[in-house]
């Protein structure tokens, strides 16, 4: 009856200990599974303990995109069209100091080539000698395609508005009063200030309104 009672009491003890260890187990279960995971994009941000978090790399994103966005604006037609420019632009951009792409008028240039240093000559029509109203009036004729006739005078007259040098477009007309009280020269304005004219000195020439002989005697400018 004793050993009946040791077993017993013996296999109580067992069991009250298997119980006190499932307790334990289930608290530390417990323990480990309220504690904090991180999460699958905090993993993602944090590489080799460097912070790289996902709004700095979104705002990054951004930021770079806008960058892009911003040079593609001064991307424009007059510098792509750079890439096609001829030599005769080149050549007449640095005449009138202008950007290359400004220089567009082909039929213009070419005839202004086409009689660069031809000698001046009062009442010549030819390249063997022509005077400024002559070289004007084939120049408007040849390359804008409008009748003109006439000597500086005439010319002056005929214009149907008065321009100053602020307001004067390629293709005007530009007169000067050289020793005389009346006009008695005119040229082609072009751009920024040079205009192309056929002077007593050196022929068919581009000069600048802004050179102080020039500046001096003119007259002002007109358009047709």
């Amino acid at each position: 009856m004793i050993r009946i009672k040791g077993h017993l009491w013996m296999k109580l003890s067992v069991c009250a200990m298997a119980l006190g260890s499932c307790s334990t187990i289930k608290k530390t279960t417990a323990s480990r599974n309220n504690t904090p995971t991180v999460s699958e994009g905090r993993r993602i941000t944090f590489i080799d303990g460097i912070s790289t978090p996902g709004r700095h790399t979104s705002s990054s994103y951004s930021n770079s995109n806008s960058r892009d966005i911003s040079i593609s604006k001064h991307i424009t037609y007059g510098s792509a069209n750079l890439e096609n420019a001829q030599g005769w632009q080149f050549k007449y951009a640095q005449l009138l100091d202008v950007p290359v792409e400004n220089v567009l008028n082909h039929s213009l240039y070419k005839f202004i080539e086409d009689w660069m240093g031809t000698p001046y000559r009062m009442g010549g029509k030819t390249r063997d000698g022509i005077d400024c109203s002559g070289f004007v009036n084939m120049l408007v004729n040849t390359v804008f395609q409008f009748a003109l006739t006439g000597n500086s005078v005439e010319l002056y007259n005929k214009v149907r508005q008065r321009l100053s040098t602020r307001d004067l477009h390629e293709g005007d007309l530009v007169f000067f009063k050289i020793h005389h009280r009346r006009i008695s020269h005119v040229g082609i304005y072009l751009e920024n200030d040079k205009f192309v004219h056929a002077s007593t000195s050196s022929g068919v020439m581009i000069s600048d309104l802004k050179e102080p002989y020039w500046k001096k005697y003119f007259a002002g400018g007109g358009r047709l």
